[in-house]
């Protein structure tokens, strides 16, 4: 018996908070009211973002801007949980099976430990496996401490 291949992805994404009120912030598909929003072409969701793109490399699939591009009007103001669901029926489509994604969020607010099972939860669905969050403070340093905006790193386990 021939055993399993085993696979490990990495995936990373950043965006700058903006001064529109009408922008959601949306993290790991969990909106945060009173919160300022991100920039980006779809809805900016770093955790949702950063775990496809782990994903997506862990199956030797790319990355989210090859299947999802940000100059594409089809995905002006996607839902990104839907676009991790999509990343996630890709690489079970390659004969790969999802066996976690842990994803790191680093930002100084909001405060994700009160949110944080909630965005578990939604990630998990899109997935079809477990996906854990952490919540980390960049203490003051760079663009991330002066809460210019939101990062996120996440890993992915597959195998066949």
């Amino acid at each position: 018996m021939r055993p399993p291949t085993l696979r490990v992805g990495q995936g990373f994404d950043i965006h700058a908070f903006v001064d529109d009120p009408e922008r959601l912030l949306v993290l790991g598909g969990v909106h945060f009211p009173g919160e300022r929003g991100l920039a980006g072409h779809s809805d900016a969701d770093v955790v949702a973002h950063a775990c496809a793109d782990a994903l997506l490399g862990a199956a030797g699939l790319g990355d989210i801007g090859q299947h999802f591009p940000d100059d594409d009007p089809a995905f002006a103001g996607a839902d990104s949980i839907g676009l991790l669901r999509r990343a996630g029926q890709s690489v079970r489509d390659e004969g790969w099976t999802v066996g976690n994604v842990d994803c790191a969020v680093i930002c100084e607010r909001p405060k994700l430990a009160p949110r944080r099972q909630d965005m578990a939860d939604r990630l998990s669905d899109a997935v079809g496996a477990p996906v854990t969050v952490k919540g980390n403070r960049a203490e003051g340093l760079g663009a991330l401490g002066r809460t210019e905006g939101i990062a996120a790193m996440a890993v992915a386990v597959v195998w066949r």
